[in-house]
């Protein structure tokens, strides 16, 4: 018998037990054993909750058990359950995330005691919810050199450009529908800002290259500035409006990552990904393009891949994934060295240029009032 723990009894944790409760047989068939959930580690009152009898508020408690395999980290930040899940893995426990602000903070520095102790640190729901991308992108694909990974990687932002473009919605009015809807935070930034799309790019970065970009040294641009005017012009010119985290490998090893409003050809897979919705596109040098679909977040798509990656860390309890990243990147000057097609909207009318770096669009643009680069 197999036990482990959840840390945060929130949206993902509770998914995470009720998906241990409609599929725990088979669950045991697959890892050839029975998997117990024996502790619940929340601050908050589960007095009234059906698991209230496994509930604890002392983290030494799992920290201290010799019997606990596996803790789910489902705290979220990079505070409480930075502490928490580092004092796990120094004690031999594995550790589960869908925590990807710590995962792009500190995951360096975790992966790095996972190794020392021989125990498994795995965040396949931190990036795609319950879209499958991290095991693909460093198991399936690594007979690939990865040239490209470019991704619609947050849902709010991609359901308020989808009312936008279908509805005619203005994004003020958008996204106040999110929050109604349960899509959007009271205070949506992370998500129109774009800083939730740029921990997920920095996470697929590290993995596909090795390594560490970190959120801060990239830049971000969220769709707080769109407008109606933008989403008609990108459609008259055949495309439409997507957030996107990129990530590239250059042709001397360097990268290059950001995360912005690009327009996107509607001959492009990424076009016709609408609502809350996710992908990621992957481009190997032998596989060409592969693109992963499906919901980025919600309970259960991200407790779907949360338990996955408990069964994967009890399967590879003896010899640990082979996974992490241990240098620092040698990150391209974006501004200078990354010649893209962008589309402009100013005083004349809208048009799109040829390839030219950031600083020499920004310059003929002068005073426009939207510049955002085109994906090929």
């Amino acid at each position: 018998m197999a036990n482990f723990a959840i840390m945060g009894f929130g949206t993902v944790g509770s998914g995470v037990a009720e998906v241990l409760r409609m599929n725990g047989a088979s669950i045991a068939e697959k890892l050839g054993e029975r998997l117990t959930l024996k502790y619940i580690l929340d601050v908050r009152d589960l007095s009234a909750s059906p698991y209230a009898s496994l509930v604890v508020k002392d983290f030494a408690l799992l920290e201290s058990d010799p019997e606990l395999d596996v803790v789910v980290e489902s705290i979220g930040g990079a505070k409480v359950a930075y502490e928490f899940t580092r004092r796990a893995l120094l004690a031999g426990k594995h550790v589960v995330t869908s925590n990807k602000e710590l995962v792009a903070a500190h995951g360096r520095e975790l992966l790095e005691i996972a190794r020392d102790k021989n125990v498994n640190y795995l965040f396949e729901a931190s990036v795609g919810g319950g879209i499958p991308v991290l095991r693909p992108l460093f198991q399936c694909l690594a007979g690939n050199q990865i040239q490209e990974i470019a991704g619609i990687l947050n849902g709010t932002t991609n359901y308020i450009l989808t009312r936008m473009v279908e509805g005619g919605v203005p994004f003020d009015e958008a996204l106040r529908e999110a929050q109604e809807k349960g899509y959007a935070e009271a205070n949506p930034a992370a998500d129109i800002e774009g800083l939730d799309a740029g921990r997920k790019i920095c996470i697929l970065s590290d993995l596909a290259w090795g390594g560490e970009v970190r959120p801060e040294a990239i830049s971000v641009r969220g769709i707080s500035g769109l407008s109606l005017e933008d989403v008609d012009v990108a459609r008259t010119l055949g495309c439409r409006i997507k957030l996107l985290g990129r990530a590239l490998r250059l042709e001397d090893g360097r990268t290059a990552a950001y995360v912005a409003p690009h327009l996107v050809p509607e001959s492009s897979p990424l076009s016709g990904v609408d609502g809350v919705f996710n992908a990621v596109m992957i481009r190997g040098n032998a596989v060409g393009d592969v693109m992963l679909y499906g919901r980025g977040a919600g309970d259960l798509p991200t407790a779907s891949a949360v338990m996955g990656d408990v069964l994967d860390a009890l399967a590879h309890r003896e010899k640990r994934r082979s996974l992490g990243w241990s240098r620092d990147a040698v990150l391209a000057d974006l501004e200078s060295e990354l010649p893209m097609r962008w589309y402009i909207r100013g005083e004349g009318p809208a048009r799109i240029t040829g390839a030219m770096t950031a600083r020499e669009a920004r310059a003929l643009a002068g005073q426009a009032a939207a510049l955002l680069p085109v994906l090929e």
